[in-house]
């Protein structure tokens, strides 16, 4: 039987009142279950930021969003993983229906170049 893989996202937002060091380490620890358990994607540290309300009476998060393929089983194991540490506040898991690829980056500025007509050179009138 063959193994079924899957394209994930999974967004984590870490505790930041233990320091940046610490908030560092726990990010590196979940990139890296997430890199042995799977194949990474990409990886986009949204950094610090303000929580649109408080968790736990903490108004602010590290961001951390991870894209990545792995076995149906794993995404479980990983929410698993989430819910046991103490310095994760919240935590997201969703299969995506399109295969996961990495971004450009800057694909706006991309698409906004492609669709404006160049803009042609006017003949001064003598």
């Amino acid at each position: 039987m063959e193994k079924v893989i899957n394209s994930y996202e999974t967004l984590f937002i870490v505790d930041v009142e233990g320091g940046e060091e610490a908030t560092k380490a726990v990010v590196a620890k979940f990139t890296d279950i997430i890199a042995k358990n799977a194949e990474v994607v990409e990886v986009a540290d949204w950094g610090k930021r303000r929580l649109a309300y408080p968790i736990n009476d903490k108004p602010e998060g590290y961001y951390t969003v991870v894209t990545f393929k792995s076995e149906a089983e794993f995404p479980a194991e990983l929410e698993r993983l989430y819910n046991i540490d103490e310095n994760v506040m919240r935590s997201m898991v969703i299969r995506l229906e399109h295969e996961a690829v990495a971004k450009a980056a800057a694909p706006a500025e991309e698409a906004a170049t492609e669709e404006a007509p160049a803009a042609e050179p006017v003949a001064d009138a003598e």
